[in-house]
């Protein structure tokens, strides 16, 4: 198969050169990494990003799987002999997956259908008479010829009965009149959910569905989910329908009824019988797996757009922690690390078992930190957490350490880690929750190096991300964390073997390789004693080199991230400028007075010597934000302690497609709406606000019996007159799900805006 087959109607749809796209597929095909060519090959992609890349991949696969089983079904048909040239054409013309499967539906071997039955009765000439419709003729003495006692047809209703049965069968798997039944079921669709009879006296997150309708064109991906969600746990049931009135007229029109012939009463009998027992149930399936489809992948992509922030996190840096996993019976877990995350000791405080306790847990904290002297005490947002903070910063405040700073670091996944075969291997001999604080400290020094231990599943930033298609989950949750590894670099000499393991053109079983020889013969001193490494050939150096850093090494351009195939042209620009390399890196005078043009040959063009200039500038910069530490309210610690108007910052730890939740320092996240996100009309929450992001929010309600918090991050108070939070878009939403109803329905509804998570 031709890398070039597809170029045209890929540059079309993306609106791409193809110069660009056949580059991108020769370069994938040649086994390059993404993350490699979006920054080592810009001049043969004409500067393309990853998510460009990315795209180009997946459609150029799509298409290669689409021609694949063109090829499959013309041989099936072909072998059939009913495989002409005008259908070939039309199999070969298919631009998607769905409308090919249509058109090969009549060809499909099946299951024995009430079709079947028929022609092995010998009706299938009547039933080819039906869809002829001829205008002189008598279909009652027609019928009666074929009327046969042994073979069950005793009357002519019952061979008129069979009969209908081939033509509803032939209708329902017309390619035409099932994309035109698609398109409505796409447009005017209902997606109806009741609550299933003796669920609705039970109260549940899925009350807003129990008597609920929204169009398919406008659903959003959470509430479908949520109603399937429902389903699949017994309390909905739902389905996705169009009237039925209005796929038989569509039917009608496309297989031109007749009124004046004698059979059209006949074969509209039939149409009615193929959109009820046939066609709107088999499009509605497909309805159902196109919404989830789409669903997962909106789904997906706010998972993935909250690990990038939550990744990408501003780091503490290579600073002195001791890390608090706060417990209550179990007492606090504090873990000493030094400014390159190794484990120095710990020292248990039990807070929570009467003065006495509390008295030791003093001596002891303020021994623990008089000892390692830590730049920051990082703790863990659990249960507890606010307790241990309040008690660290009083004996702080005490004995005048006010220089240490206190920052609340948010655990999820920390006791998945502790459990881990990664964090036994790094701890073998210290109990779970050791590790916990441990991960909790390494969190804050580097969010990205500590969290890439964890499956990504296990962060808590997702939405509905167990009902979403796990496959294509954990590839997208993968891809957001190559990317992030490979866009921040990676010390070669400090990382763990789960950090390396994303880095282009490496993997897990060669991370574990390179750990394996650094403790057995040192830290590496350049990037190319890499190659010594058992397995780690030139083709994995040219992936990997230009994002591992080796600081301190034997070359100064090892610590930064040009590549070490471009390290002769950045001698060379020394040499003419008469300076040492040292020299030259990071002196903005020399760097500015560099011709770039003058460098250009080969493959090394404008684009590749900005990315060098630049490094020069910066070398080894980190591309994430400094780091900033929250402000909780210390008179703030539960739920209870909060109260409608209180003004309060926060942490966002997760946005969704209706909102966004923020830690408060309460241990239960509330919810900003979408529609308290700002001032302004917003479409998506993800265009005001990201997770880590510091918000100053406001408490609209509190529910204290199910912890439930109402925030809004809007500055502009509401005037007197306006509706309350939520209330027009609650309204609206109604108004609009009543118009969906038919007459006579239930049109009662239950809003909760936390409903479904």
């Amino acid at each position: 198969m031709s890398s070039q087959q597809f170029l045209p109607q890929l540059a079309q749809e993306l609106d791409l050169p193809q110069s660009s796209i056949l580059a991108v597929i020769r370069l994938l095909e040649e086994g390059n990494t993404v993350p490699f060519i979006a920054r080592y090959r810009k001049e043969a992609t004409g500067n393309l990003d990853e998510v460009n890349i990315r795209t180009i991949e997946e459609r150029h696969q799509y298409l290669k799987e689409l021609l694949e089983r063109q090829n499959v079904i013309i041989a099936s048909i072909e072998s059939q002999g009913k495989l002409t040239e005008a259908l070939k054409a039309q199999i070969l013309n298919c631009q998607t997956k769905t409308v090919l499967e249509d058109l090969y539906l009549p060809y499909k071997p099946k299951r024995r259908t009430r079709a079947m039955i028929a022609r092995e009765k010998g009706l299938e000439p009547l039933a080819l008479q039906i869809l002829k419709q001829p205008i002189s003729c008598n279909p009652l003495e027609e019928a009666s010829l074929y009327i046969d006692a042994e073979k069950g047809l005793t009357s002519v209703e019952e061979v008129f009965s069979f009969a209908r049965d081939i033509v509803a069968e032939i209708l329902s798997e017309n390619a035409t009149i099932r994309a035109a039944i698609r398109e409505e079921f796409a447009s005017e669709g209902m997606v109806i959910s009741k609550v299933i009879e003796g669920k609705d006296k039970e109260a549940t997150k899925f009350e807003l569905y129990y008597d609920f309708s929204e169009k398919v064109a406008t659903i959003p991906s959470h509430r479908y989910l949520a109603i399937r969600r429902g389903e699949k746990e017994g309390i909905l049931d739902f389905q996705i329908s169009i009237a039925m009135e209005t796929a038989a007229s569509i039917v009608e029109k496309i297989a031109e009824l007749k009124p004046t012939s004698p059979y059209a009463n006949e074969y509209k009998k039939a149409i009615e019988d193929s959109c009820k027992r046939l066609l709107l149930p088999s499009v509605e399936t497909d309805i159902r797996v196109d919404l989830k489809i789409k669903s997962d992948r909106a789904a997906i992509d706010i998972f993935a757009a909250n690990l990038r922030h939550l990744l990408l996190a501003a780091p503490l840096g290579s600073r002195s922690v001791v890390g608090i996993d706060p417990g209550l019976r179990t007492g606090s877990k504090c873990a000493a690390i030094d400014s390159t995350g190794n484990y120095l000791n710990s020292v248990t405080l039990y807070l929570m078992q009467g003065d006495r306790s509390l008295m030791q847990a003093e001596r002891d904290f303020l021994t623990f930190i008089g000892e390692y002297k830590p730049f920051a005490l990082a703790i863990g947002n659990g249960t507890g957490g606010r307790e241990t903070e309040a008690f660290v910063r009083k004996i702080l405040s005490d004995h005048n350490l006010k220089d240490v700073i206190v920052v609340q670091v948010n655990e999820a996944g920390a006791s998945v880690y502790s459990a881990s075969d990664c964090a036994r291997g790094e701890f073998p001999d210290l109990d779970l929750t050791i590790r916990g604080a441990i991960s909790i400290a390494r969190r804050l020094q580097d969010p990205l190096a500590e969290l890439v231990k964890i499956d990504p599943k296990a962060i808590g930033v997702g939405q509905y991300q167990h009902d979403v298609n796990q496959n294509l989950l954990q590839d997208k949750l993968t891809e957001v964390v190559e990317s992030c590894v490979n866009g921040v670099g990676v010390e070669i000499n400090t990382a763990s073997d789960s950090l390396l393991s994303y880095v282009a053109g490496i993997g897990a079983s060669l991370a574990k390789k390179i750990v394996s020889h650094r403790q057995k013969s040192g830290p590496f001193n350049s990037r190319h004693e890499l190659l010594q490494v058992p397995g780690f050939g030139p083709r994995t150096f040219e992936q990997a080199a230009g994002f591992l850093r080796v600081h301190g090494g034997k070359h100064p351009l090892d610590s930064s991230a040009v590549h070490p195939e471009s390290y002769a042209i950045v001698e060379k620009m020394a040499g003419d400028l008469h300076v040492s390399l040292q020299s030259l890196i990071g002196n903005h005078s020399l760097i500015q007075s560099i011709n770039i043009k003058s460098y250009i040959e080969g493959n090394v063009g404008e684009l590749t010597l900005k990315d060098i200039i630049a490094e020069l500038q910066k070398p080894g910069r980190d591309p994430r934000a400094s780091f900033e530490k929250p402000n909780f309210n210390d008179s703030v610690n539960t739920v209870a302690d909060l109260k409608p108007g209180m003004k309060l910052e926060g942490i966002v730890t997760n946005v969704t497609a209706f909102g966004a939740f923020v830690d408060i320092g309460v241990h239960q996240d509330g919810l900003i709406h979408i529609s308290e996100l700002a001032d302004h009309y917003i479409k998506e929450a993800s265009d005001v606000v990201k997770a880590g992001d510091k918000l100053k929010v406001t408490v609209l309600t509190v529910d204290v019996e199910r912890k439930r918090i109402a925030l809004s991050a809007r500055q502009q108070p509401r005037n007197a007159e306006a509706s309350p939070p939520l209330h027009n878009q609650i309204k609206d939403r109604k108004n609009v799900a009543k118009k969906s109803l038919a007459p006579g329905k239930n049109k009662s509804f239950d809003f909760n805006p936390f409903a479904g998570l």
